[in-house]
């Protein structure tokens, strides 16, 4: 051709071996792998970070769905006063309830938050690189509603469980039972829209604060993972904020899920926001128990942070 370049068959070096198909199993196979590990990851970080909390989330819902109003001196009255009457593990009564459900959530919620990352990062060319603020925060938001549709009605029942005598529902399958025959298995999804509405900010806000976190200290320490003290603030600083934003649609939806037990009657979010501010005001209402939250709520992001990362870490190392 006049160009200098010899034509003619390429010998390829003995030690190179082409791509091919053969190596596509191992790929799908470390895929499996790591999606195995966000479901682990997930599962146990939802579960310690609710165990931990338990006994003042049980509170905050107690003050949530009644026309009492809050304060720090009547929530350790309450807390004292179910120590007294019902024992010490009643404060702990609907928890095998918010397991149920927070297991399943905490998995597909962190393991979808992972896949949506990837794609996000694809889809914007950020392979392997932090995503921008914008699709931090949508990433947040689709793993939260994804893990909320799934799993909405095992929600539902620990609300009734944590508002209701222990002689009332005996079980979580009692609960279920119950709510069908007596009230039909719509009544399962009550409060759903204001959930997905609550979920949306609170779950966007969430992991958008405690990625940009880690994204700042590595970006100003030059380390690349943060400690697991620095991690529990970056937690607790996600969960401060991912939960006040969203706090008002979690009134809402606890009130809408325990109308029937309680002798309420809420037909929609804007119906059920106008009678609570109309009878308890809109600070004392809608954010009832808002300062119970700004305890519980960091604890508790702040461990499910900690407890995902650390363990994704611990997991990846027994495989090496």
């Amino acid at each position: 051709m006049g160009n200098g370049v010899r034509e003619g068959p390429v010998d390829f070096p003995k030690d190179v071996e082409p791509v091919t198909a053969a190596h596509l199993p191992a790929e799908d196979n470390q895929e499996r792998k790591k999606v195995l590990n966000s479901l682990m990851s997930g599962a146990l970080a939802g579960a310690v970070a609710k165990t931990a909390v338990a006994p003042l989330d049980r509170t905050k819902i107690m003050f949530q769905v009644s026309s009492k109003r809050f304060s720090a001196k009547e929530a350790y009255r309450l807390i004292y006063r179910t120590y007294l009457n019902e024992g010490f593990w009643s404060l702990w009564r609907g928890n095998s309830a918010t397991m149920v459900r927070v297991v399943p959530y905490a998995a597909i919620q962190f393991c979808a938050h992972e896949e949506y990352k990837q794609l996000l990062g694809s889809y914007y060319g950020f392979h392997g690189k932090a995503l921008t603020p914008f699709p931090r925060f949508i990433a947040g938001s689709l793993a939260g509603t994804t893990a909320a549709m799934v799993t909405y009605p095992l929600d539902m029942v620990r609300a009734r469980m944590a508002v209701t005598p222990k002689e009332m529902y005996s079980s979580i399958v009692h609960v279920f039972i119950r709510i069908s025959r007596e009230e039909g298995l719509k009544t399962l999804y009550r409060g759903f829209t204001p959930t997905i509405l609550g979920v949306i900010p609170y779950a966007g806000l969430s992991f958008f604060t405690y990625e940009t976190l880690k994204k700042v200290h590595a970006d100003h320490s030059g380390k690349a993972q943060p400690s697991p003290p620095e991690r529990l603030l970056f937690g607790a600083c996600a969960g401060l904020i991912g939960q006040s934003a969203s706090y008002p649609l979690d009134v809402v939806r606890r009130r809408m899920q325990t109308a029937g037990v309680l002798g309420h009657t809420y037909s929609s979010i804007l119906l059920t926001m106008q009678e609570i501010v109309r009878e308890e005001g809109l600070i004392r209402g809608l954010y009832k128990g808002l300062s119970m939250n700004w305890v519980k709520g960091p604890i508790a992001v702040g461990i499910s942070f900690t407890t995902f990362d650390l363990t994704q870490i611990l997991l990846r190392k027994l495989q090496h």
